[in-house]
């Protein structure tokens, strides 16, 4: 979801770039419907592994409570990290997945506000 709000509103020379450290075979089954609803479009590419080198070459990033999990890759605990220890969107009913998509897209918004323009 971050990764469809930012690439709207992005400035130019930034694009955001979606991976887990975790990824499921497909996105949430609800995530293309709350997308939807507020006029956006699930990412075409199915979830897939951070990498080393995402890591390296990322100018921000973000996390959504990885960086509590075991599976949190060191090298990311490394790096200038903005973890914004979200609750997990599929463990909640519709209301709570709207609440944490509308989470998302406000500080999306409120991230790309302070981003350098192009």
């Amino acid at each position: 979801m971050a990764k469809a709000f930012f690439n709207a509103i992005a400035p130019e020379g930034w694009r955001a770039s979606s991976a887990g450290t975790e990824p499921a075979a497909g996105a949430h089954p609800r995530t293309r419907s709350m997308l939807a609803e507020v006029g956006f479009a699930l990412p075409s590419h199915p979830p897939r592994r951070l990498t080393k080198t995402e890591m390296d070459s990322a100018a921000i990033c973000v996390t959504m409570g990885c960086l509590d999990s075991a599976s949190c890759p060191a090298h990311l605990r490394e790096l200038p990290v903005l973890d914004w220890a979200l609750p997990d969107p599929a463990r909640l009913d519709d209301d709570g997945f709207r609440q944490v998509r509308d989470t998302i897209r406000s500080r999306v918004a409120e991230l790309v506000r302070g981003l350098p323009k192009g």
